[in-house]
């Protein structure tokens, strides 16, 4: 949930925005699997011939809604004006012994916030990764609209969102219902477009209720009604009932994780549900689950508090996930990231504003793990950008257009993200 102590724009959501992404989540299904018109009106990018060629990783996409600061979960202890910004929420660093909980020494300069510190086993296992100082281009400090630019590849006036276009760009011949999984009651912007996607809060709930044998006719009934309607309703039921099919095939009453105890918390339940779809070979290809609660403008914490205590939540279910995965981690990435960071400077409020620069997280087996990517641009006052934010020197989409073309297997990623050139950075290890 929303931090309510946060801007109104982010607590607040009008029954305008409401509706267009209701619309959004809508039209997301309505399409089918199969390229359709759309409204003159509606903007659109125009894709290649889509590439044929064989499946890659899983990709799942953790979105930290409500600006992370990422200057307090990848910490720049080396950088001593981090401490001149932050003397009261700052994170210790490593070596100081007066700390009672300090920061998770990286590689000497960067550090864990400690309640991420069980990720930094799996970092030193070789298989998570971080990315500082990164982020969209855009400097807008409005969530919605830095959610939306960054969720359709920062492209302005476009109706489908980067994941969407990566999976109508890549042909890997599988006709799955469940090639593309938002988690949540409403489908991520990101998976907006001509693939359908489905959006489901758990395998349990995502069914219908009734008698087994009576569970036919009902889904026979409805089947009947909806195809009396247009070709994209019964785009949508066709959809709908195939999940509905796949997913009532999949154990929920009998599913142990495999050493791992997940929360007990939606981004927790969620994290679960995406790897039993994993474990299952349903032809999940890509997966995005939210976590909320990020905007700190009040009583952010340090190494306590509202901040310290989402980091645990995300540190729990990402450590549950990969032990959960073993022995699929070789074939899925994870990434995290937010719209935008925080301010430097921390307010009167013991809390931090909307600021730009940012990090984030790559877990999996084909990431070049136990490293932290990062142009650092410095935290000096000559070094900062806007009113006082860190610079961003790594494009986000350099970031997943690497990872879409070495571990998701897509040659296309100028499609992808169309008009701008993807500079690599070695955060990926090419599949075999």
């Amino acid at each position: 949930m929303p931090n309510p102590t946060c801007c109104t724009e982010y607590a607040r959501l009008d029954r305008r925005t409401f509706l267009a992404r209701s619309m959004q989540s809508a039209a997301a299904l309505m399409f089918g699997n199969k390229l359709v018109a759309l409204p003159r009106w509606a903007p659109r990018i125009s894709l290649a011939d889509p590439h044929v060629g064989p499946r890659g990783d899983t990709l799942v996409c953790v979105f930290l809604r409500g600006g992370a600061d990422g200057l307090n979960m990848v910490v720049p202890h080396g950088d001593a004006s981090y401490y001149t910004h932050r003397p009261l929420i700052g994170i210790a660093r490593p070596d100081d012994r007066q700390a009672s909980a300090k920061a998770v020494d990286l590689d000497g300069f960067f550090g864990l916030h400690p309640a991420l510190a069980p990720l930094s086993n799996i970092y030193r296992a070789g298989q998570m990764a971080f990315v500082h100082a990164t982020g969209s281009p855009d400097e807008t400090r409005s969530h919605f609209e830095a959610m939306d630019l960054m969720e359709r590849g920062a492209v302005t006036g476009e109706y489908s969102g980067w994941l969407a276009r990566h999976l109508a760009t890549l042909d890997t011949q599988n006709e799955s219902a469940l090639r593309a999984v938002g988690i949540g009651d409403m489908l991520q912007a990101s998976l907006t477009g001509t693939v359908s996607a489905t959006a489901l809060q758990s395998i349990a709930d995502y069914h219908l209720l009734g008698r087994d044998e009576r569970v036919g006719e009902m889904q026979t009934l409805l089947y009947a009604l909806y195809s009396r309607g247009s070709d994209l309703l019964a785009a949508t039921a066709q959809q709908t009932f195939a999940a509905i099919e796949v997913l009532g095939k999949i154990d929920t009453q009998n599913y142990t994780p495999a050493g791992a105890a997940y929360p007990d918390d939606e981004f927790g339940l969620g994290l679960q549900t995406i790897a039993q779809l994993i474990k299952a070979d349903v032809g999940v290809e890509v997966a995005c689950i939210d976590l909320g609660g990020w905007d700190t403008h009040v009583a952010q914490g340090g190494t306590e508090g509202l901040m310290a205590n989402n980091l645990a939540a995300l540190a729990n279910g990402l450590t549950a996930f990969h032990q959960d995965l073993q022995e699929q981690m070789g074939s899925v990435t994870l990434v995290v990231m937010s719209e935008f960071g925080r301010r430097l400077q921390e307010n009167g409020g013991l809390g931090t504003d909307h600021g730009h620069g940012n990090m984030m997280m790559l877990l999996g087996g084909g990431i070049a793990g136990g490293q932290v990517f990062s142009r650092w641009p410095g935290l000096q006052q000559e070094q900062l950008v806007g009113p006082g934010d860190l610079a961003v020197t790594t494009d986000y989409r350099d970031v997943l257009g690497e990872i879409l073309r070495k571990r998701l297997n897509n040659p296309l990623v100028a499609d992808v993200f169309p008009d701008y050139a993807i500079t690599e950075h070695g955060l990926a290890v090419p599949r075999a």
